[in-house]
């Protein structure tokens, strides 16, 4: 979450972050726009389902 501390991130943005890097997968089910602003592993964009 201090990584992006200028974007907003609530705590169910932050598990799911958290889950996915631990699981190594970056797909992610969702409609929420930040997750095109997060990185998997603070390099790759997640690989959002629907895709914008």
């Amino acid at each position: 979450m201090d990584q992006y501390a200028d974007r907003p991130m609530d705590l169910a943005d932050a598990t799911l972050v958290a889950l996915a890097e631990e699981r190594g997968d970056r797909r992610m089910l969702t409609l929420d726009a930040d997750f095109h602003v997060y990185r998997f592993r603070g390099r790759q964009r997640f690989v959002t389902v629907p895709a914008p």
